[in-house]
């Protein structure tokens, strides 16, 4: 790909909206260099996005239709790209081949089926709050996403796919070093092969020998009876994409809701009096911040001509849901304000068309649980630090803080028992 001056992507993400609203004062499609220099295009406006998306024309499948595929072995600095294009799952997928992935594992997230997880939402919710208190420090300080908001999804995700306890804590290193982009260097890759060719590897061993009413189960029967329908690289990586995204961005999404509404007391208490919905406050969250700012990697089957700019064919495209979501000329001026308020149903954290992410709804009941019950039990809470102090996860693919320190405040007493 022939760039002019592409502009390098921090891979701290340690300022991914500024980083956005710069590379949108360039124009709607800016040649840019993910970490260890691998070229790209980032689109840096929401109708250029949703264009590029819903274009047939434009593949994940980096096998069949990225020019520079084959060069990655002679760049060790880009070894770190495979964890996400080098894997065959249905996020790397094109046509009939995604198709085939996605009907094997979009049955289990369907809306009906999210709503029958409810009841377990619910329980680790509130168990969840109930021993929250009891991790505080000395100071009463306590880490609400290490201790709220990381546990719900992991638990809910694991159960899902019949995780074993003794997994479950590497599972989540595993998922935590692929969305870590800031060493692209080849130890750092290796590291993270290294945990996905263990512990996914120890999961299906597990799963073979006591098989359970669970999606792992269910797979690896898949390709034990149907091997054309399911390969064994290919079970391998759709679990790592599932689990991976499953939680780690719902853990993004409350975390990202919770500093928004202590940082903006105004909007708080307009959810607290009900002129707010706690559905408004989530789609304004996944506009504004949302847990993937910048997915990895999208191909240009032919040359395409988007807002005056032609992407060549076999380059790759970054998928810029943070850049998509605070485009002005798309939400306003104060786009990169937050506002619930504001009308956001039609945000594009989820994706749109054929690739749109199968685990949303169970995301959202997630965070739907958690937020309201959280503010609930714990009206007093405020950040234990100033929001300046706070630090972005090491990483331009997710959006989400490194750690949210919170004092919980008195607990308000339980209600009086109903009179007879």
């Amino acid at each position: 790909m022939t760039l002019s001056a592409p502009v390098a992507i921090d891979p701290f993400g340690a300022d991914i909206p500024a980083e956005s609203a710069r590379l949108r004062a360039l124009g709607p499609l800016v040649p840019v260099e993910l970490p260890g220099g691998i070229p790209a295009w980032a689109p840096t406006r929401y109708s250029t996005l949703r264009t590029l998306i819903l274009d047939p024309r434009v593949s994940k499948d980096p096998r069949r239709h990225w020019s520079l595929y084959a060069e990655i072995p002679r760049h060790p600095e880009w070894a770190w790209i495979l964890n996400w294009v080098g894997v065959v799952n249905m996020l790397s997928a094109y046509g009939t081949d995604h198709t085939r992935l996605r009907k094997l594992v979009a049955p289990s997230f369907t809306a009906r089926r999210t709503e029958q997880m409810r009841g377990r939402v619910e329980t680790i919710t509130a168990e969840l709050l109930a021993g929250l208190a009891a991790t505080a420090d000395e100071h009463g300080v306590v880490d609400l996403r290490a201790q709220y908001a990381h546990p719900l999804p992991l638990r809910m995700i694991c159960d899902l796919f019949g995780v074993p306890d003794e997994l479950r804590a590497a599972t989540a290193r595993m998922a935590a070093a692929v969305i870590d982009t800031s060493d692209p260097g080849p130890e750092h890759a290796a590291s993270v092969q290294r945990q996905i060719g263990t512990v996914l590897p120890a999961l299906i061993a597990h799963k073979t020998e006591h098989p359970g009413d669970d999606l792992t189960t269910e797979l690896i029967r898949v390709r034990d009876e149907d091997g054309d329908r399911l390969r064994d690289e290919e079970l391998l990586s759709t679990l790592l994409l599932v689990i991976g995204a499953g939680f780690e961005t719902t853990v993004n999404l409350i975390g990202n809701a919770v500093v928004a509404l202590l940082r903006h007391p105004a909007q708080l208490s307009a959810v607290r009096v009900g002129g707010v919905s706690w559905d408004a406050v989530v789609d304004e969250v996944l506009r504004g911040q949302p847990s993937i700012a910048n997915l990895p990697l999208r191909f240009a089957v032919s040359d395409i001509t988007v807002d005056g700019v032609t992407v060549p064919a076999g380059d790759a495209i970054l998928t810029t849901f943070a850049a998509a979501g605070q485009d002005p000329a798309h939400y306003g001026p104060d786009a990169a304000g937050f506002d619930p308020g504001r009308s956001a149903d039609d945000h594009l954290a989820f994706g749109i068309g054929v690739h749109r992410c199968i685990g949303a709804p169970l995301a959202r009941l997630e965070a739907l649980t958690a937020l309201p019950a959280l503010f609930t039990r714990h009206p007093s809470l405020h950040l234990a630090v100033p929001p300046q102090d706070l630090r972005q996860l090491p990483s331009f693919i997710a959006l989400g803080w490194s750690s949210i320190p919170v004092t919980l405040g008195p607990t308000p007493p339980p209600p009086p028992e109903p009179t007879q």
